[in-house]
């Protein structure tokens, strides 16, 4: 019998249908992957299990954890079980933990409410717990905030929390989306040593194939809240009978066609460049410490060219980012934007800074949502002397649009009512509508499915080469990477410590922080699906 079982899960909001008959089954060590696109129905299906649905949700069909049936329990029941039999692990480690809370006190705090051991054992057994995820207390004190740790250490405190009761069941949803690569394999080797250590089922939620590939036992593939395709992971790599699944892998291995460019002239020059923030003082007396996120950064970016830049989260991506776009101040070096500086002595100089856009990663938190989108895609006219206005505003804002894909009517609408895709594409939009020599593409494609992933990275191509633009294109995704420029900047510690041409850093990496990036990376198995029959097409 497995752990979990599930039989004919249908879940309805206000009578629009979610999930539609879903079968799957977990059983004890082993691990199953629910992959799909957005709205697929997967996460839907984690929160059915857990029994955290809208109070207007209508459910049907049998979930039982060893036998027990959880759709009959009362809520005080599932509170029980919530934390000790059945632990969960967010996407987004920042959100699920409490910012005013130390992590040890979290930690305790799961154990503390299931009265599972009194308070001097249960933080003992919280350290314990910490330990056994990569956080010894003797190297990360318990009573650190989460804001003083990264991203990946966020997530091994949420893991702490989800397996501290040694639940059977541990249901992970996009536990390593936002994570970079080295930090991934790390998150995703604790998990596995978990399932085999504890002999629990682990129910992991994801879009990333390559990720599964290597990961699940299993894999469970779900689109528009049904299953479609299912079976143990490596036949099902290799026989991909339904075409979504086919196209899932497609899209996971998307390359781009990047026509050639052999610009020589210098777009954006950056020399020397010092970013270093003040530390906390330590002394009472003694000179003020200095941390630089980014030391003595040399590299050129020129006409034409399209460039990416990559490293662990901490290398000085993001800051290096800011400072370009003249967000932040350097404390050292220059930044020319053709042949101007960025930085003058009264700080960022807009009219040089009108020459660079940039495309965030959450679309969504980058635009006011109480605005339409005709007045979200026109902010950056505030750097130009004269924004055009009336009937030469509205062709603008209809010739941005088109060139992303969408109508003109668009422009009517709210940002809550797009896709996430959709989103990204008002956000290059807007990035488009001054016209400007330079995108920053900071991690633009990483919170996207596979499939809207592939749409945006060939729009961006194509909006290289018919508007005549130049990007830099920063991400912790190495394939993305890979696939959509033409050099490459390695960063590690606030230094640039490899470049050159893409290919050839991908393919023959110099410097073992490189090697180390490439080798955590995770990779689909090498199938050729177009010479295969397909009885079920």
């Amino acid at each position: 019998m497995s752990l979990l079982e599930i039989t004919g899960l249908s879940v309805s909001i206000a009578g629009k249908p979610i999930l539609r008959n879903v079968d799957l089954s977990v059983a004890k060590g082993e691990i199953v992957a629910v992959t799909g696109e957005s709205g697929s129905g997967k996460s839907m299906t984690a929160f059915s299990v857990m029994q955290l649905l809208p109070e207007n949700a209508e459910i049907g069909g049998a979930i039982q954890l060893d036998g027990t049936e959880l759709t009959a329990l009362p809520e005080a029941q599932l509170c029980a079980m919530r934390g000790a039999r059945i632990g969960m692990v967010f996407q987004e480690p920042m959100s699920a933990l409490n910012p005013v809370k130390t992590i040890g006190d979290q930690v305790v705090e799961t154990i503390l409410i299931h009265g599972a051991l009194p308070r001097d054992q249960a933080r003992a057994h919280a350290h314990e717990m910490l330990s056994r995820v990569g956080l010894p207390p003797d190297q990360f004190s318990p009573t650190r905030f989460p804001h003083e740790l990264s991203g990946g250490q966020r997530q091994r405190v949420v893991i702490a929390m989800a397996i501290a009761l040694r639940p059977d069941l541990l249901i992970a949803d996009e536990p390593t989306t936002a994570l970079d690569v080295t930090t991934q394999a790390q998150i995703l080797d604790l998990l596995k040593g978990l399932v085999s250590e504890f002999d629990m089922g682990l129910l992991m939620i994801t879009h990333d194939l390559a990720v599964v590939s290597d990961m699940a036992d299993r894999i469970v593939v779900m689109r528009a809240g049904e299953v479609v395709e299912t079976g143990p992971t490596r036949q099902l790599f290799a026989r991909m009978n339904h075409p979504y699944t086919r196209m899932l892998f497609e899209a996971s291995r998307h390359s781009v066609e990047l026509p050639e460019k052999h610009g020589a002239e210098a777009l954006l020059s950056v020399q020397d460049v010092v970013r270093a923030y003040r530390l906390p003082r330590t002394k009472l007396f003694g000179p003020a410490e200095y941390h630089r996120a980014v030391d003595g950064v040399n590299f050129t970016l020129r006409k034409g060219e399209r460039l990416g830049l990559v490293g662990e989260s901490g290398c000085g991506k993001s800051t290096l980012t800011r400072a370009i776009l003249g967000l932040e101040p350097v404390q050292g070096g220059q930044i020319l934007l053709n042949d101007a500086p960025v930085y003058t002595e009264r700080g960022a100089d807009l009219a040089v800074r009108r020459g660079m856009q940039v495309v965030f990663q959450d679309p969504f938190g980058s635009f006011n949502p109480r605005h339409r989108v005709a007045r979200l895609i026109t902010e950056p006219y505030h750097l130009l002397d004269a924004p055009p206005t009336g009937a030469e505003r509205a062709d603008a804002i209809a010739e941005a649009l088109r060139a992303v894909g969408l109508s003109p009517d668009d422009a009517r609408k709210y940002i809550h009512e797009f896709s996430g895709g959709q989103r990204q594409r008002i956000a290059i939009a807007r990035a488009l509508i001054i016209k400007p020599d330079l995108i920053l593409f900071d991690e633009a494609v990483s919170a996207l499915d596979v499939s809207v992933r592939a749409r945006i990275l060939d729009l961006v191509a194509e909006l290289c080469e018919s508007h005549d633009l130049s990007y830099l294109f920063i991400s912790h995704d190495l394939s993305v990477v890979r696939t959509i420029t033409d050099r490459v900047l390695v960063m590690r510690a606030g230094r640039i410590v490899e470049e050159g041409e893409t290919e050839l850093v991908f393919s023959n990496p110099r410097h073992p922080y490189t090697q180390a990036l490439i080798a955590a990376a995770p990779v689909l198995p090498d199938i050729d699906i177009d010479h295969r029959s397909h009885p079920h097409v």
